[in-house]
């Protein structure tokens, strides 16, 4: 008799477990102490709303419910893009793309959250790429955009990186993928690049030309040198008259007609041999 007691009370003790069972599943969903935080996130604590200086961290957490509600903020590195325009130095109007690879900094995001909320895009990342965009460009012509644009990435790298220290940000990478100028400015600029390169041709053309003039002078110079030294050669030792004559010789003896020094010299090989034959005077 007490057995069958115990075992009806047994029962009845497990068959309220279960009853409360589903009970504690619905309050843990709805006051929901456990609060998981991935990989690359951080969890910014708020009791009664209030943001508290105390940052949760990766894995599991507990808060207290009702009281305390926690947003998650990733501070993993992202990648924002601005489109800024501005004017360069001789008042060119220029306008750039920024790309900006940057993260929060991880043991400030509690106050980033109470200052910004989730729009700290907005609302520090492209002013502040823009304004450090006006502030650099406005230090250099359209010209010096092009020719010196990684001084101009340096500078507003440099304007970017302090404004968005100031608010918890870090920047890692700027890249100015772009920049374009007005038609007419273009249309100026290429003018100006085609007229380089043909001033540079022709200069190269004209190096070309004196190059030539002076290997021919310097021929010339050589070729009037020797002639000279063969004259003075000649002169200074008349044998040498001779021996170029005798060089040149054919063979064949000279006739000399005349005398007292005006005769002349027939050379008997140009005289054709006369022809024998039958004819009758």
């Amino acid at each position: 008799m007490g057995k069958s007691l115990i075992e009806d009370e047994d029962g009845e003790f497990q068959a309220w477990k279960l009853a409360l069972l589903p009970i504690l599943i619905i309050v843990l969903w709805i006051f929901n102490p456990i609060v998981i935080v991935g990989a690359g996130e951080r969890g910014v604590i708020l009791t009664w709303g209030a943001v508290e200086d105390k940052i949760m961290g990766e894995g599991m957490n507990f808060r207290t419910p009702i009281a305390q509600d926690v947003k998650i903020i990733d501070v993993r590195t992202q990648k924002y893009e601005v489109k800024a325009a501005a004017a360069s130095a001789d008042l060119q109007d220029v306008s750039t793309t920024v790309a900006l690879n940057y993260h929060l900094d991880s043991t400030k995001v509690n106050r980033i959250y109470q200052t910004l909320g989730y729009d700290w895009s907005d609302r520090v990342i492209v002013p502040a790429i823009q304004e450090s965009v006006k502030a650099a460009t406005a230090q250099y012509t359209a010209e010096e955009l092009i020719t010196k644009r990684a001084l101009v990435k340096q500078k507003i790298e440099e304007i970017t990186t302090a404004r968005l220290a100031n608010y918890g940000i870090q920047e890692e990478t700027i890249s100015i993928t772009d920049f374009t100028f007005s038609d007419s400015f273009s249309v100026a600029i290429e003018n100006k690049v085609t007229a380089e390169q043909n001033a540079l041709a022709a200069k190269n053309k004209l190096e070309q030309i004196k190059y030539e003039a002076e290997q021919k002078v310097t021929t010339a110079t050589a070729e009037a040198t020797a002639i000279r030294i063969q004259g003075e050669a000649l002169q200074n030792n008349p044998s040498v008259v001779n021996l170029r004559w005798i060089e040149k010789w054919n063979g064949v003896m000279p006739i000399v007609f005349g005398g007292g020094g005006n005769g002349f010299i027939f050379d008997i090989s140009s005289v054709a041999t006369p022809q024998t034959g039958n004819n009758t005077q």
